[in-house]
Parts: C-alpha cells; structure tokens; sequence
C-alpha cells in the first residue's frame, strides 16, 4: 500500500508546478526567427511575459504580434552589437519591468569559407556578437535579475552555444565554432561568479535545427535526408525540444542546474568526442 503524501506523491500531484514558469518575465534576444523563436514561443505558452529582440523591425514586430496571440510578447527591435545597443534593451526593460526571472541569450552569427580564404574579420565579428554582446548583456541585467532572484526560484541566464563548440565541426565555420567554445567557458566562469546570488548560468548547445543558419542545408531535402540520417534520434530538432529545455532550466525542476552544457542535438556530440 502506498504510503500517503510520500515525496514521489507530492511530486506526482505538483508536477505541474514543478515545470512551472507562469508569471516569469524573459528577454530572448535573437527571438524573432529560428532557435529564438521557438523559445520565445515556448515561454509565452506556457505564461511568461517575454521581450524579444532582433536587428530587423519588421521581423521582431510581426513575430511579436504573432506570439501576442498566446500571450505577452513584446517586440524590441535593436542591435546588441551595436554601440548604444545594451543600454537601449536595458532601459527599454527597466522602464516597464522591476526584475528579470530568465535572460536568454539566443542571437548570434555565423560564418563559414575555406580554410585559406577565411577572413580574419569574421573573427571580429562573431566575437562581438556571440561572445561580447552576452556578456555586456548579461552584466548590464544583474539588477534586474537581482531582484528577482531567491535561493527557492534562482534568477535564470541561458545561454545558446551550438554542438559546434563541444568539438570539430565538418563545416569550415573556425570562427564560430571557436566563439561557441567561447560561450560555454563563458558559461561555467559566469556560473561560478553568480551562484552566491541565486542566479544560476546554464547553456544549450543545439544541434541541427531549422534556422537561417541551417537553411543552406536542411531546405534541400537530400542534405536534409542525409543531417537527419546522421543524427543518433533519426531527426533534425523541433521547436518543443528546443522549448522543453529551456522551461526546464527556468523552472522550478531545473533550479539546481548551474555552469552544465546540455546538448540538445539527438545524441551528436557523442558522437563527436
């Protein structure tokens, strides 16, 4: 006979509120397409209030309509890379928010040539916009996220690094990949730092996914066939699995997790070490 109010019933009964993030306000930079899009929809489902950035206007602006439809989502079309661009976020947020439960720090670049002709400047780049615009906004955010941390319910930062990072890419991508290598010792620095004050520091690192990063490879249906047959799960991600992770790291369930590098790949980066 089972025992009453046992732990394992207490979870069964509350497992909705376990996995919880109602009332939560997010940031997803970079959420206006791809990967971004598919966590700021999955938070506004499932009840935050969620601020979405991207460089261009109309995107951001219709994505944030589009979501609207299931809840609060607010567009704030900006360039974090940009000078002013931090401050900009930040005082739009601060002005309408007292504290900041989950930062997402999604938006990102890319690049990809010949070993010979690679351009040192893709170096510039991707770093400014994968490694230095993440840090500035995740500084610039810790009054927010201050505030709205407690040892019960941590403030939330995730970051996005890619498979790419966890070890050699068959695409000649050396600029990005070294600066999602980059993210994930970001990550765990940031982690260690931020622990004592209840904000936890986690990071994805997706596998393939339809993005406009992946969109020269997986809108072709051969290259697709061929991703997806060398992906342990048989599949390229869709948006609940990208969605689910990030709940589970801003929820109540994933509260204990801090400085981890959780591939969300269908099993690839074992592959790869």
């Amino acid at each position: 006979m089972a025992v009453p109010n046992s732990s394992s019933d207490q979870v069964a009964q509350s497992s909705g509120g376990l996995f919880s993030v109602d009332g939560k306000v997010a940031i997803v930079t970079g959420g206006s397409r791809g990967i971004g899009a598919m966590i700021a929809e999955g938070l506004v489902k499932a009840g935050c209030r969620v601020y979405i950035s991207a460089r261009k206007k109309e995107a951001c602006d219709a994505k944030a309509a589009e979501l609207s439809a299931y809840g609060d989502c607010i567009s704030v079309p900006l360039n974090l890379a940009a000078p002013g661009g931090v401050d900009e976020l930040i005082r739009f947020i601060s002005e309408r928010e007292d504290q900041l439960d989950v930062l997402v720090n999604n938006a990102g670049a890319t690049w990809g040539a010949p070993l010979e002709e690679y351009p040192l400047d893709a170096f510039d780049k991707l770093w400014n916009v994968n490694i230095k615009a993440l840090f500035e906004l995740t500084v610039r955010s810790l009054p927010l996220l201050r505030a709205a941390a407690s040892p019960d319910d941590p403030a939330r930062v995730i970051n996005i690094g890619s498979i790419d990072g966890l070890g050699v890419p068959s695409m000649e991508s050396y600029a990005y990949s070294t600066t999602k290598a980059g993210v994930h010792m970001l990550t765990r620095h940031l982690a260690s730092k931020l622990a004592s004050e209840s904000i936890t520091v986690n990071a994805i690192a997706p596998g393939p996914f339809d993005s406009k990063m992946m969109a020269f490879a997986l809108n072709d249906p051969a290259t697709r066939a061929a991703i997806s047959a060398n992906v342990p799960l048989g599949r390229v991600g869709d948006p609940d699995d990208m969605a689910g992770t990030v709940i589970f790291l801003s929820s109540r369930a994933g509260r204990y997790l801090t400085g981890a590098v959780i591939p969300v790949d269908g099993g690839l980066a074992a592959l790869r070490r």
